[in-house]
This record gives structure tokens, C-alpha cells and sequence, in this order.
């Protein structure tokens, strides 16, 4: 048992005997006052009596300590609902009402504001940005409405009726939120909505209303794919893994002229002959822990179905969490090592958003895979600082800049800097999504090694199950 626990159950015991002191006393006064008074008139079952009544007391006294610390309802921070309570009343909610909509509403900067300013005024900026939303929403003759805190900055609130209903009050109340302030302290407040029509489960429509808040912060538009029933999605992901049904799509990689590499796109097909991009059912194989088994799968099938004559190299996009698995290590070497034509013929596409702390070992790990001919590439440098942290301190072979830097190819000051330090490291530099011919000239001028996009060379789709 933690301390904690033992604590907390040490404070129970000396707080249900503070509370049964004065019932024990009072109980023994009155049976020491019958006794002395008439005890020569008391029957046998008096005894009786009082014992149990002295039992029953210590256990009702006791029971209702330790039930009601069971039970909390508010957060002490917030003074909202607890996440446990405000998803059981949701659930009862949504299982009621015909039309219920969920509302997130986040402080963005709650992380800069704990490190700047302290976690005490931290939790004073949730407490009252809790308290504005309901200010805000009151104004609006929105009363009533059960609100939550999940975790770190996120706030849940149900409301009755459809998501087009709160859309427009919820968009001002961001633009209103600009001028919100805490002691001086800026306050960023997002806000997204989902319905019932999404989906009647709770956890499901809690996972939509995180993966629309982060769609808005990136300015990506949901596409058609996104209006699957969550449970179907499940579903159909479950099925494709286990019949392995999936779709592989190559794009040639350039240096200079010739052809030097291949990307692997990955697509499950479904039965009916739908395909899923990893954008879906990557959070899906995320959530059920299936990312060490799917990972090994697209590795093991996509090499014999995209190479089984040739020299070039095919590259996968797999989770840097699982080459950290044991599990998954050890049956990869043993695919590896039982095909020997591969050799220096796959490279490892890694992306992460947190920094990978113990990075000796990662890299002891990586090593390992390099020796056997497996060549490393860290993606997305330039826009997330874990990937230019793994730049400085890990031992690949190549990095990918993030597409930013093809769309606005005014940065060339910040990308040629980046591309310098990777060559100085002796690492190949990969530039993707070139869809002209500026573009490609910028890409050349300042000497990256790979240029991929369908200006160079379109996609193309291999044999699909």
C-alpha cells in the first residue's frame, strides 16, 4: 500500500473517532445511569440490547466516514464536478435526453502559466475561468448545466439540445475571451461542441471533441471519413488487422535525378472496400494497444508485397514506441534476420511529440537496428522540438523537414540552417510535398539530399488485399 493510502486511511480512523466520542459517551452514560438506577428491575435482553446498540452505533459511525470519502463530487481546485461524477451524470444524461451536446472548453496555455507564474496561481486561473464560463453562459440564459473538470486545463459541460443550437455562442465566447485576464495573468480559452449525433457513448464523444479541438488548432477541416459511428470504426479496424486487409501506396524519393527510395502509405481496407487513413485508425489501434502488433504486421507484409525483386529502399512510418517494446524488438530481429535480402533496404520513418527521456538507451536500440541494415529517419523537423531534439542527440541517418517549410519556402534562412546542422551531423536531409517547380529549384539550391512530391513522381498504388 502507498503512503498515501495509508495516510488517507489513518485520517479516516482518527476522524470517525473524533465524530463517535461524544455518540459512545452519551450511550454509556445512559446505560451506566439505567443501571445505577434500576438495575434490580432490568431484564437479560437490556444487556442485549445495549451491546447491540453500541455496535450498531461504531458501525454506522464508521461506514459514514468511509463512504463519504468515497463519494466527492466537487473538484477541491475547480469547485466543479470530479471527472468520476460528471461521467456518471453525463451517462444518465445522454441515455435520457433525445438531443445532448458536450462542450470542451480548454485553457490552452495552462502549462506556460504553471511554469511563469506557479501552480498556485495556476489553479487560481482554472477556478475562475470555471467560474466565467458559467458567468458567460448564465448571460445567455444557459443555467443548470452540469460542468467538469477532466485534467489539466480541460473542462466538460453537457447541455441539452443539438450542437447547432451553442455553435455561434460558443464561437463568441472565444472571441470574448481575448480580453480575459487573471491578475494579469492572458488566458488562451478554446472551445469545440459535439452531439449526440456524432455518437450516444460518452468516452466516444469525449475522444471527438479532443480530436476537433486539435483539427481547429492546426486549421484542418474534418473530411468526409470523420462522420463514421465511432463504434463502427472500431469495428472495422478489429476486422481489417485480423484478415490483414490493407492497401499500400508508393512514392518515389528523389536524389538529384534518379530514383533513390520509396515511401509506404498505409491504408486498411475494410470489406466492403472502404479504405481508412491512418489519420482514423491510428487513434484506434493507439487506444486498443494494438500499435507493437500492427506496427510488426505492416513491416513483415508491406516489405514482401512492395519489394520482392530490386535494390531500393523502402520506407515505413512506424511508432518510436514500439521499437522501445521488448517484444516487439526481439520478433523484428528475427524477421530481419531471416530475410537477409533486405538488408539495407528499409528506413523507419519516427515521429513524437514528448522527448524520449532515457536517449542513451534509445539509441543503443536504434544502433542495434542500423547494424542489422535498418536505416533511421526522424520526420517533422522544424515544426515539432522533439524532432529537432532527436536531430542533436540521436544517431540516424536522415531527417524530414515538415511540409511548413514547402508551402512557405519564404522561411529558406530557417530551413537552410537546419539542413547545414544535419549535414554537419553526417545525416541526409528529405524534403516532401514539392508541387512545383519553384519549389523544387529552392529544394535544390540549398542542397537538400531527398525531394519528394508529385511534381517529381505521383503515387503509386501496389496490390491491395
Amino acid at each position: 500500500m502507498l503512503l498515501p493510502e495509508t495516510k488517507e486511511r489513518e485520517y479516516r480512523f482518527k476522524l470517525a473517532l473524533r465524530m463517535g466520542l461524544p455518540i459512545f459517551a452519551l450511550i454509556i452514560a445512559f446505560i451506566s445511569h439505567t443501571l445505577i438506577n434500576s438495575y434490580e428491575t432490568l431484564q437479560v435482553t437490556f444487556y442485549f440490547e445495549s451491546i447491540l446498540l453500541l455496535a450498531f452505533s461504531i458501525y454506522f459511525i464508521f461506514y459514514i466516514i468511509y463512504s463519504g470519502f468515497d463519494v466527492k463530487i466537487t473538484d477541491e481546485v475547480t469547485k466543479t464536478f470530479t471527472r468520476e461524477y460528471l461521467y456518471k451524470y453525463l451517462t444518465k444524461k445522454l441515455n435520457k435526453e433525445k438531443e445532448y451536446s458536450l462542450v470542451l472548453v480548454s485553457v490552452c496555455n495552462l502549462n506556460d502559466i504553471n511554469a511563469t507564474y506557479g501552480i498556485k496561481n495556476g489553479d487560481k486561473v482554472l477556478r475562475r475561468v470555471a467560474s466565467w464560463i458559467g458567468d458567460y453562459l448564465k448571460e445567455r440564459d444557459i443555467q443548470s448545466f452540469p460542468m467538469g473538470h477532466i485534467k489539466g486545463g480541460d473542462f466538460i459541460l453537457g447541455l441539452k439540445g443539438n450542437r447547432e443550437i451553442y455553435k455561434t455562442t460558443l464561437e463568441l465566447m472565444v472571441l470574448k475571451s481575448e480580453d480575459f485576464k487573471v491578475d494579469d495573468i492572458e488566458v488562451q480559452i478554446s472551445a469545440t461542441v459535439t452531439d449526440k449525433i456524432f455518437s450516444n457513448e460518452l468516452d466516444y464523444m469525449i475522444e471527438n471533441l479532443f480530436q476537433l479541438q486539435e483539427e481547429n488548432r492546426s486549421k484542418k477541416l474534418s473530411s468526409k471519413e470523420d462522420e463514421i459511428n465511432p463504434n463502427e470504426l472500431d469495428s472495422l479496424v478489429i476486422s481489417a488487422i485480423k484478415q490483414r486487409s490493407f492497401s499500400i501506396s508508393t512514392q518515389s524519393i528523389f536524389e538529384g535525378n534518379k530514383s533513390t527510395f520509396n515511401e509506404c502509405f498505409i491504408k486498411l481496407k475494410t470489406q466492403e472496400g472502404k479504405m481508412l487513413y491512418p489519420k482514423r485508425y491510428m487513434k484506434v489501434i493507439n487506444r486498443l494497444g494494438l500499435t507493437a502488433d500492427f506496427d510488426l504486421m505492416i513491416i513483415e507484409k508491406s516489405v514482401i508485397k512492395c519489394n520482392p525483386f530490386g535494390n531500393e529502399i523502402f520506407a515505413i512510418s512506424i511508432s518510436p514506441t514500439s521499437l522501445r517494446n521488448a517484444a516487439f524488438l526481439v520478433k523484428l530481429k528475427e524477421f530481419l534476420n531471416s530475410n537477409q535480402g533486405i538488408k539495407n533496404r528499409i528506413m523507419f520513418i519516427l515521429c513524437e511529440v514528448e522527448y524520449y527521456s532515457h536517449i542513451e538507451r534509445y539509441n543503443n536500440t536504434l544502433k542495434s537496428l542500423r547494424d542489422m541494415g535498418v536505416l533511421i529517419a526522424i520526420d517533422r523537423v522544424g515544426a515539432i522540438h522533439t524532432s529537432f531534439l532527436y536531430l542533436r542527440d540521436l544517431n540516424i541517418d536522415v531527417v524530414r523537414f515538415d511540409s511548413y517549410y514547402t508551402k512557405d519556402i519564404k522561411n529558406r534562412n530557417i530551413i537552410d540552417g537546419f539542413n547545414l546542422m544535419a549535414h554537419q551531423k553526417g545525416v541526409k536531409t528529405w524534403i516532401k510535398m514539392i508541387e512545383n517547380e519553384d519549389v523544387k529549384k529552392f529544394a535544390q539550391e540549398i542542397g537538400i539530399d531527398y525531394l519528394q512530391g508529385k511534381y517529381i513522381s505521383p503515387l503509386k498504388t501496389e496490390e491491395s488485399r
